[in-house]
């Protein structure tokens, strides 16, 4: 057997130790460049911190920028859209005009309350002032018959707390929490709450089928069961001598709250009911003087009732009106009445729809009002505009369907006035009541 040649074997040791110097160069220089990139020398900083705690606070800032971004406002825009109402950085659950008609109150899971002045409403600038609510947030809010105080609805603390309201010497307001709030008695979630403009006593209400009756101090007068297997709704009417609720039965509740002469609590009696739906009433309402009430139910109707009666000799409130409303038999639905139950205001979903209760017949249509259902819909104390709200903004319509029932009823009552001072007032009234429909473009021809 013949060895190879020495210069071969010479050339061939070459050729492996040249591969094998070029392999472990290459090992090196991608060790030394992961080195580089993930452990940086001691000396290595980014923005005067350590490389990796640089990256850190990065996708820190970046996460906390994300949670910052509030959600995108929703849009509407409507001829008859009179203001909105956009403070609020939290959905809004619940609002109430004052007795006096100057402010507004309305309360949001941001943690605090606004209290809107009225008078701005139709003005460019909408200013409000803030109340927060410590360590909560309010769900339900109403003010007090003085309208120096307001009360509100705890969410997690599931309690009633007061807040009094103190004017400073620039004009503004302090809101002041009292020190103790309202004793936790009920056992389901709250529904309404309510004050009677006597200023005599404070109604809770929680969706199993109780109503609490409290005094101003926090004791609980009287306990009523409702006996409708779960409220849907309850409220003290504005005359403050009932306390009222719909739910599971296709009626409506009305009990009288009674004082004696010197103003102490006797008793909560039942006074009357509206009878008349097939299906569980989601919601009702009063006018502003108590005599009417308005109802609407699943069995897809809602029906105006004359509650001006003698109940407490058996007689029943009559049925005024019934008219066709489809949307409640498939979701529940609130209402609001006008303060001269002329109009009546159902919202469903976050669609609202106006009607003439003399005629029963639709006049106004507002769709997609807000990003989510609607939370609260009431008229103010002039009937001259009806808020809604839903999402972050309380917005504000033009109540058209009221300056025509004004129209409506002046021409009658002007054809049978004889007495010149009364036609001269009847005239004025309608007068004023066609120039606003002309300025909103609504006048019929």
């Amino acid at each position: 057997m013949e060895l190879p040649q020495m210069p071969e074997l010479m050339d061939l040791s070459l050729l492996l130790g040249l591969l094998a110097l070029m392999a472990t160069a290459a090992v090196a220089w991608g060790w030394l460049r992961a080195e580089k990139t993930c452990s940086p020398s001691a000396g290595q900083k980014a923005n005067g911190l350590p490389l990796d705690k640089s990256l850190r606070s990065k996708k820190q800032k970046q996460h906390q920028r994300i949670r910052k971004e509030k959600p995108q406002q929703h849009n509407f825009t409507h001829r008859l859209l009179a203001a909105a109402l956009k403070s609020h950085s939290g959905n809004i659950s619940c609002m109430d005009f004052s007795s006096n008609g100057k402010y507004l109150a309305t309360c949001a899971d941001d943690r605090t309350v606004r209290i809107w002045s009225t008078k701005d409403f139709l003005q460019r600038e909408h200013r409000s002032m803030r109340a927060n609510v410590e360590l909560d947030h309010a769900t339900l809010v109403r003010f007090s018959p003085d309208c120096r105080a307001f009360i509100v609805w705890l969410a997690n603390g599931d309690t009633l707390r007061v807040f009094k309201m103190t004017k400073r010497e620039d004009g503004g307001y302090t809101f002041t929490a009292t020190p103790e709030d309202f004793p936790k008695k009920h056992k389901a979630p709250i529904i309404n709450i309510g004050i009677a403009d006597t200023g005599k006593f404070i109604m809770t209400a929680s969706s199993d089928t109780t109503i609490l009756i409290w005094n101003l101090k926090g004791r609980v007068l009287s306990t009523v069961n409702t006996n409708q297997m779960n409220n849907a709704h309850a409220a003290v009417s504005p005359c403050s001598r009932f306390v009222a609720s719909c739910g599971f039965t296709p009626d409506v509740k009305v009990w009288e709250v009674c004082f004696g002469k010197k103003g102490d609590f006797q008793e909560v009696v039942r006074a009357f009911e509206l009878k008349g739906h097939s299906a569980a009433v989601h919601f009702f309402a009063f006018s502003n003087d108590s005599r009417r009430m308005a109802s609407v139910s699943k069995d897809g109707t809602w029906k105006l009732w004359d509650t001006d009666v003698e109940y407490k000799k058996q007689q029943d409130p009559y049925l005024l009106r019934t008219g066709c409303f489809e949307e409640a038999s498939t979701m529940p639905c609130r209402l609001a009445l006008s303060p001269d139950a002329q109009v009546l205001a159902l919202a469903s979903g976050s669609s609202i729809h106006l009607y003439n209760t003399r005629r029963g017949e639709k006049e106004e249509f507002f769709e997609r009002v807000h990003g989510e259902c609607i939370t609260d819909l009431s008229f103010d104390i002039t009937g001259r505009l009806l808020a809604s709200c839903g999402d972050r903004a309380v917005r504000l319509f033009h109540n058209t369907p009221g300056h025509r029932a004004v129209v409506e009823e002046m021409q009658g009552l002007l054809k049978r006035a004889s007495n010149e001072s009364t036609r001269q007032r009847l005239q004025q009234q309608l007068t004023q009541a066609q120039e606003a429909l002309r300025s909103l473009g609504a006048l019929k021809k």
